[in-house]
């Protein structure tokens, strides 16, 4: 079985190749580290490789995490996140990826505000139309940047985010993530605005992202196989999906049970 460092070392030879097909500098793409059901073990086995950035979905998840887990790490929030969330998602997280609406983002600002937080945020785009996914249409992108600018002054907007739907031929994410790329560089021009960020791509198709503009891959099977399946256990107090329960984890044997696989 290889190390975490021999396949890192191959993840980003093959996003070296991709930034030179596309006339990039590979410096621009960064590694997030997915360790969604792994404990923190794994988060520590990622910065002892050099990752320095954890991407995880649930909020309670992170919590226990990273308060387990080893600091020199920045954490993302890459999962949708709730309104009933926002508070412990900014004491939690550097950087949100998952904003899909309006809404959202004055209740980010309106708690950071309350808190002193000021929150780094992208868009988070549903670009392929799949009404299974989260995030706002691409007609809706440039009307919430200006919102934003103008009326969040707490909340950074920093670039977009979106999923490709899922295909087994990585060429087939292509048009999804250019369609990411075109739509972010034309908010960009209509408004006046940088948004240098672009989090497309995973392990299945990271290199077509890269192709095509990523700045943050979203990788954890590639880095860290197949993840833990979780056993059936009940879920904390304020879970993610409004229920309620108690245990411990199924997969590290310590903190707080979340409902993980959805």
């Amino acid at each position: 079985m290889k190390e975490l460092s021999e396949i890192l070392e191959e993840v980003r030879g093959r996003i070296a190749a991709a930034a030179k097909r596309a006339g990039r500098d590979p410096a621009e793409v960064e590694i997030i580290a997915v360790t969604k059901t792994h404990g923190e073990d794994v988060v520590r086995e990622a910065r002892d490789a050099g990752l320095r950035i954890v991407g995880e979905n649930k909020v309670q998840e992170a919590a226990w995490k990273k308060a387990a887990a080893v600091g020199g790490m920045d954490w993302h929030l890459i999962g949708h996140l709730q309104s009933n969330k926002v508070r412990p998602a900014l004491e939690i997280f550097d950087f949100i990826h998952s904003v899909d609406s309006v809404k959202l983002a004055d209740r980010l600002n309106l708690i950071a505000d309350a808190i002193g937080a000021q929150p780094h945020i992208l868009l988070e785009v549903n670009v392929s139309g799949e009404k299974s996914k989260n995030g706002m249409k691409p007609e809706e992108v440039a009307p919430t940047v200006a919102h934003i600018c103008r009326d969040c002054p707490r909340v950074t907007v920093e670039g977009l985010m979106t999923m490709a739907p899922l295909s087994e031929n990585p060429e087939d994410s292509r048009p999804y993530f250019r369609k990411l790329r075109e739509l972010r560089d034309a908010t960009e021009a209509a408004l006046g605005v940088k948004l240098p960020r672009l989090s497309m791509g995973m392990s299945g198709d990271y290199e077509v992202a890269v192709e095509e503009g990523a700045t943050w891959v979203r990788l954890g099977t590639v880095l860290f196989g197949e993840r833990p399946k979780v056993k059936a256990v009940r879920a904390t107090v304020g879970d993610d999906d409004g229920t309620a329960g108690g245990g411990l984890d199924s997969y590290s044997g310590a903190g707080p049970t979340v409902r993980i696989l959805d």
